[in-house]
């Protein structure tokens, strides 16, 4: 795909690495087909108003905020580590691998006597996040030697550095390298942001807003579906009342007068407790549907 865009395009920043697969299922819930090829860094998408450029999240706010890209996909704590000016329009914490939060942490040997940040005065931190832990650092009044890691942070302490500052979802890395947590650093959580001009140009705010209600109505899906019964007239009453509801359930008429249709949208986690009650309260005909989108 050319990557020159007209008026009629807004450029999109997608995360290449880790954040890559989930966004394009998210992308997909959404309606869309982002297609992602392993040579080009510019994603096929379903939509001529949308040009998609594959870029690594560290970068995104800086491409954002220079108006290179007029909006993407990015993490909060990348934003920060850059320092860039961009506007954030939505989290985009979701319920799948590396859309939840994650954790930059600061991390030493287990045996190690360190037990808290101001305990490494003067120590060596190695990470790749060096604004966020230098952040970190002036916040407790330490100062600290702090290196830049190239990757594998995890294994240098203790002979390449006193402590490190890294991220982490599950914990599982740490542990295998016996490293211990002595400070959580920042949580952070996927974001879309946007260039402030390009939201200054009606067109291309409008199709921004469009892109981001998508996004956000398959993510609140995700976790949701709709329960739809049959319940006769005089359980009503106790039927709704145990439904904790999204908003007010949908009551229709059937053709048998001593009946109506009840239609709501539940936690689907709660599906199995909620189904025998329903059941003991009258409810007939229940029917559980996935939901595709739910705009709020």
């Amino acid at each position: 795909m050319n990557p020159n865009t007209e008026t009629t395009q807004i450029r999109l920043g997608i995360p290449k690495g880790s954040l890559q697969e989930t966004t394009s299922k998210l992308f997909g819930l959404a309606g869309f087909n982002l297609r992602i090829s392993g040579r080009s860094y510019y994603p096929a998408i379903d939509d001529p108003e949308i040009l998609c450029v594959l870029i690594r999240p560290q970068e995104m706010a800086r491409y954002v905020a220079q108006g290179v890209l007029d909006c993407a996909i990015t993490g909060l704590d990348w934003i920060l580590e850059t320092g860039a000016k961009i506007t954030e329009i939505a989290d985009l914490k979701a319920p799948w691998p590396n859309y939840g939060i994650v954790r930059w942490v600061m991390a030493v040997k287990e045996d190690s006597l360190f037990q808290q940040v101001t305990d490494l005065q003067d120590k060596r931190i190695a990470t790749e996040a060096v604004g966020l832990t230098q952040r970190f650092l002036s916040q407790h009044n330490v100062t600290a030697e702090v290196e830049f890691s190239w990757g594998a942070t995890e294994v240098k302490p203790p002979l390449l550095a006193d402590a490190i500052v890294d991220v982490t979802e599950t914990g599982s890395s740490l542990r295998a390298n016996q490293l211990k947590v002595i400070h959580t650093v920042l949580e952070s959580t996927p974001r879309f942001i946007a260039n402030d001009t390009s939201l200054k140009a009606p067109w291309k705010q409008a199709k921004i807003e469009e892109v981001v209600l998508l996004l956000k109505g398959a993510i609140a899906a995700a976790t949701r579906v709709s329960l739809a019964m049959n319940v006769p007239k005089e359980c009503l009453e106790a039927v709704i009342g145990l439904l904790p509801a999204l908003s007010t359930p949908t009551i229709s008429t059937l053709a048998d007068a001593k009946w109506v249709d009840v239609t709501t949208v539940v936690e689907e986690r709660l599906v199995r407790i909620l189904i025998p009650k329903l059941y003991a309260a009258g409810a007939r005909g229940i029917i559980e549907l996935p939901i595709q989108k739910l705009i709020e």
